[in-house]
This record gives structure tokens, C-alpha cells and sequence, in this order.
């Protein structure tokens, strides 16, 4: 009973909020700067070993044992949980028992929703249903 009752007041606030004019964005989405943060960080720390198009292709990731994560892969993409890759982004490949040539980016703990951006472009990667 406790528990409708609070989904109906979320409800009737976020109508509120609507009525109002103040923009509700859903739990998965991000707002347009972390987005675009999201988008910069991959351009300028994710393409030289992932490539542009996410297949571990990148110029500097040629010369990598192990090769990086081609993540267009159905089954890794399957595989994997938001979480862990966030996990990975986070604190690298060392974070979650992969490779150490994958880095951390300990100055995105602090920032989760430009992590949330980082994950969704990787889950962009996957296979369109």
C-alpha cells in the first residue's frame, strides 16, 4: 500500500513538473553536457585503442597483446552488465581482472552521468535490434 502510494505521488510530481514546463528526463538519459563530455572523452582517450567505431581498431591498439575489446561483439555485449562497464571505465581493465593496458579514469568517479554517456556509446556499439 506504501508503495503505491509513493509511485502515485512520483507520478503526480513529475506531471507537475511537466505542467509546469520543467523538462523530466528518464533515468537513462543524460543531460546534453555530459553527453557531449561523454562524446569528447571517448574522441580523445577511447578511439586510439577502441577505434572510432568501437572495434578495437585504433592506431595504438594495433600494437597491443592483448588486442582491445572489439565492442561490436553480440556475445560480449551480452555478456557484460552496465555495471561492469562502468566498472571499467572507471578503473580500468585491472578494475575487473583484464588487462592493465587498458587504463583507469579515476577522474570520472565523480562523475556519473558522463560515465552513463561513456557506457551508453559503448553500448551503441552493440548489435541494433
Amino acid at each position: 500500500m506504501t508503495t503505491r502510494w509513493i509511485r502515485s505521488g512520483v507520478g503526480i510530481a513529475a506531471g507537475a513538473l511537466l505542467l509546469a514546463g520543467v523538462p523530466v528526463r528518464a533515468a537513462d538519459q543524460i543531460s546534453p553536457a555530459a553527453e557531449k563530455e561523454a562524446q569528447d572523452i571517448f574522441k580523445t582517450r577511447c578511439t586510439m585503442c577502441h577505434g572510432p567505431g568501437g572495434k578495437g581498431d585504433g592506431p595504438a591498439g594495433m600494437a597491443l597483446n592483448p588486442r582491445p575489446r572489439n565492442m561490436t561483439d553480440l556475445e560480449w555485449q551480452k555478456s557484460v552488465t552496465d555495471e561492469h562497464i562502468d566498472k571499467i571505465i572507471v578503473g580500468g581493465g585491472q578494475s575487473v581482472g583484464k588487462s592493465v593496458l587498458m587504463p583507469a579514469n579515476p577522474d570520472l568517479a565523480n562523475k556519473p552521468e558522463v560515465v552513463k554517456g561513456l557506457q551508453q556509446i559503448v553500448r551503441g556499439f552493440g548489435p541494433k535490434q
